[in-house]
């Protein structure tokens, strides 16, 4: 036998050990504490070990995962995990995933790939008929939300030849700063960069951002692109996407979209009526790994114009000929940074065509009314103000005792975060609004339940309580 091979049965008992580890793990999930943040003093000597010469076991190598590793991860696909946003991976998406990898299919050319290629592309438009983009939309999966805006904003700057030398883009403050990093990457200069406080919705403001673009022209810059939040990670808002595409083709300018975890919810009641306008942007990011509940890994970026990609991106070097000749299909590395891409959009596939897409829709107003009930559980308690109500799944707050100066509130938010990840039963996080510490829920796990929600609030209050009389 070939070095690195593995006989059939071996491979096989191999592959039910792991498979029946997955499922023991998601059965008993809502049992398992969420993890824990443990320090580096205490993780590197646990693992630290020269490289391997000799073989282990499998079974030792697996055991030595489940004992040093998964005690010390914090586990994001937890029901009670309501911290950042969600990554509640579905069980089709995970062997999709494992079939994927496990034929190590290559999506980065038709040649190579061609029945990869046109599932993706399937996909994409999938995507793009439930936002009412045009025919002459397309896409590509990438790695995340970070990515999938990195490669619209490439687009958008392609459309503007002077946008390097005297460019300028707006956005919010509440934008993520994944967008602040792509515009480094694509060479801006920070005084390119146009950040607008948001306003008391946290949402763009429109009369601030007509008269900033009419000074910077008249100061000879070159307004080219606004970045509207499709659902914003601090409080699920959703800039005025009508109103700033109204503005948009009036100046001439690119709007483009960051939806990574909200724009999915187009699918709801809620969703649609945020959204409005999302059908006319020239660009928008979407990850199905958060609000379509499949494993990391899967990032869409969709523009208005498909072309407008392979503009930003192609590069055919002499390598790569090849490719060109022969039946005709589409080159989805023309179309982004990658060259090397795996088949991220098989999950998506597989689990829209094994649960129908009335799935995902119920369980994404299930999440939605989990936020309600977050805000309706903290509303009933003392000392609990609302900074944002639920929207698009997430809601804000802070505990804030009566006759308490800002700096100790403050403290008392942030000391509840390290609270609850100790006690192990749910997590939260905490961001910055208004100059304030505010913590958040972000309930998209379908796998969470009503007692879930009320548990964790009940929770939270003990501990803000135990923490106030302790500083009196």
């Amino acid at each position: 036998m070939q070095p690195l091979e593995w006989d059939a049965e071996t491979m096989r008992q191999m592959g039910y050990r792991v498979i029946d580890l997955l499922v023991d793990y998601w059965q008993t999930l809502p049992d398992r504490p969420i993890g824990k943040r443990a320090a580096r003093a205490t993780l590197e000597p646990l693992l630290a070990e020269p490289t391997p010469t000799a073989p282990q076991p499998f079974e030792q190598v697996l055991d030595e995962f489940l004992r040093k590793v998964l005690p010390n991860i914090i586990k994001v696909d937890h029901p009670r995990y309501f911290a950042f946003v969600p990554a509640p991976n579905e069980y089709v998406g995970v062997l999709a995933d494992l079939l994927s990898a496990g034929m190590n299919i290559f999506v980065g050319t038709w040649m190579v790939g061609a029945g990869a290629t046109q599932v993706e592309r399937v996909v994409i438009r999938w995507l793009c008929d439930w936002f009412g983009l045009p025919d002459t939309a397309g896409g590509l999966f990438v790695s995340g939300g970070s990515v999938a805006n990195l490669v619209c904003l490439a687009a958008a700057r392609q459309r503007y030849p002077d946008a390097l030398a005297r460019g300028r883009v707006y956005y919010s403050d509440q934008t993520h700063s994944c967008v602040a990093r792509a515009w480094r990457i694509l060479g801006l200069r920070e005084e390119q960069m146009c950040v607008l406080p948001a306003d008391e919705q946290f949402q763009i403001p429109l009369d601030a951002l007509q008269a900033q673009i009419r000074r910077d022209r008249e100061a000879g810059w070159l307004p080219f692109c606004v970045v509207a939040n499709a659902g914003t990670t601090n409080t699920g808002a959703v800039d005025p996407l009508n109103a700033l595409a109204d503005l948009c083709a009036e100046e001439g300018l690119w709007l483009h979209a960051d939806g990574a975890y909200g724009a999915a919810a187009i699918l709801t009641d809620e969703g649609r009526q945020r959204l409005q306008g999302i059908e006319r942007l020239d660009s928008l990011a979407v990850d199905p790994h958060k609000w379509l509940y499949q494993p990391m890994m899967a990032g869409c970026a969709l523009v208005r114009e498909f072309e407008h990609l392979r503009d930003a991106f192609r590069i055919l070097p002499p390598y790569l000929q090849d490719k060109e000749r022969g039946a005709v299909g589409v080159d989805l590395c023309d179309y982004g940074v990658e060259l090397s891409r795996n088949f991220r959009a098989l999950k998506v596939w597989m689990s829209l065509k094994t649960h129908g897409v009335e799935a995902f829709r119920q369980a994404m107003e299930h999440n939605l009314r989990l936020a309600r009930l977050a805000e309706q559980a903290l509303r009933a308690r003392p000392h609990w103000e609302i900074v944002s109500p639920a929207t698009m799944g997430i809601v804000a707050f802070r505990y804030a005792p009566s006759g308490w100066d800002a700096a100790r509130v403050d403290a008392l938010n942030r000391a509840l975060v390290d609270a609850m990840i100790a006690d192990g039963y749910a997590m939260v996080s905490s961001t910055i609004l208004r100059g304030r510490v505010a913590l958040r829920m972000c309930t998209l796990s379908y796998r969470a339940t009503d007692a879930d929600v009320r548990e964790t609030v009940r929770r939270l209050s003990a501990f803000a309580e135990s923490l106030t009389r302790a500083a009196r």
